[in-house]
Protein backbone atom coordinates (compact mmCIF):
# COMPACT_ATOMS: atom_id res chain seq x y z
CA UNK A 1 0.00 0.00 0.00
CA UNK A 2 1.48 3.18 -1.13
CA UNK A 3 2.36 5.38 2.24
CA UNK A 4 1.11 8.38 0.55
CA UNK A 5 -2.63 6.86 0.69
CA UNK A 6 -4.85 7.11 4.13
CA UNK A 7 -7.79 4.81 4.32
CA UNK A 8 -10.37 7.04 4.58
CA UNK A 9 -13.44 5.81 7.52
CA UNK A 10 -16.69 5.07 5.07
CA UNK A 11 -20.19 5.84 6.53
CA UNK A 12 -22.63 3.28 6.80
CA UNK A 13 -24.26 3.58 3.78
CA UNK A 14 -22.08 2.70 0.56
CA UNK A 15 -23.99 4.67 -1.80
CA UNK A 16 -23.22 7.66 0.01
CA UNK A 17 -19.19 6.83 0.10
CA UNK A 18 -19.55 6.30 -3.74
CA UNK A 19 -21.00 9.67 -4.45
CA UNK A 20 -24.67 9.49 -5.04
CA UNK A 21 -26.05 12.35 -4.22
CA UNK A 22 -29.49 10.12 -3.80
CA UNK A 23 -28.10 8.11 -1.91
CA UNK A 24 -30.78 7.70 1.57
CA UNK A 25 -33.50 7.47 -1.60
CA UNK A 26 -31.84 4.80 -3.17
CA UNK A 27 -31.22 2.79 -0.31
CA UNK A 28 -34.87 3.00 0.50
CA UNK A 29 -35.99 1.71 -2.67
CA UNK A 30 -33.66 -1.01 -2.36
CA UNK A 31 -34.40 -1.65 0.94
CA UNK A 32 -38.64 -2.11 -0.20
CA UNK A 33 -38.09 -3.82 -3.21
CA UNK A 34 -36.35 -6.49 -1.26
CA UNK A 35 -39.49 -6.40 1.00
CA UNK A 36 -41.93 -6.54 -1.65
CA UNK A 37 -39.50 -9.25 -3.37
CA UNK A 38 -40.00 -10.92 -0.29
CA UNK A 39 -43.49 -11.12 -0.32
CA UNK A 40 -44.09 -11.84 -3.57
CA UNK A 41 -42.00 -15.01 -3.18
CA UNK A 42 -43.68 -16.18 -0.07
CA UNK A 43 -46.90 -15.75 -1.63
CA UNK A 44 -46.06 -17.65 -4.58
CA UNK A 45 -47.25 -14.90 -6.80
CA UNK A 46 -46.91 -14.40 -10.45
CA UNK A 47 -45.55 -11.04 -11.61
CA UNK A 48 -49.01 -10.72 -13.67
CA UNK A 49 -50.58 -11.73 -10.28
CA UNK A 50 -48.53 -9.34 -8.39
CA UNK A 51 -48.98 -6.11 -10.61
CA UNK A 52 -53.25 -6.93 -9.90
CA UNK A 53 -52.62 -6.86 -6.68
CA UNK A 54 -50.58 -3.58 -6.23
CA UNK A 55 -52.03 -2.10 -8.76
CA UNK A 56 -48.72 -1.78 -11.18
CA UNK A 57 -48.27 -3.20 -14.34
CA UNK A 58 -46.61 -6.38 -14.75
CA UNK A 59 -43.28 -4.65 -16.19
CA UNK A 60 -43.27 -2.29 -13.50
CA UNK A 61 -43.02 -5.63 -10.96
CA UNK A 62 -40.74 -7.32 -13.40
CA UNK A 63 -38.56 -4.03 -12.95
CA UNK A 64 -38.72 -4.32 -9.00
CA UNK A 65 -38.43 -8.26 -8.98
CA UNK A 66 -34.72 -7.58 -10.91
CA UNK A 67 -34.55 -4.00 -8.84
CA UNK A 68 -34.22 -2.29 -11.69
CA UNK A 69 -35.43 0.85 -9.56
CA UNK A 70 -34.90 3.69 -11.58
CA UNK A 71 -38.44 4.74 -12.88
CA UNK A 72 -40.20 3.84 -10.13
CA UNK A 73 -40.64 6.07 -7.09
CA UNK A 74 -40.32 5.79 -3.10
CA UNK A 75 -43.99 6.47 -2.77
CA UNK A 76 -45.28 3.21 -5.59
CA UNK A 77 -43.05 1.48 -3.84
CA UNK A 78 -44.44 1.76 -0.19
CA UNK A 79 -48.04 1.84 -2.08
CA UNK A 80 -47.33 -1.78 -3.15
CA UNK A 81 -46.09 -3.00 0.13
CA UNK A 82 -49.23 -1.99 1.74
CA UNK A 83 -51.57 -3.48 -1.04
Amino acid sequence: MDSKRRPCKGTDNVLVDLGFEDAEELSAKALLATKFNDLVAKRGLSQAEAAAITGMTQPKVSQVRRYKLQNISLERLMQALVS
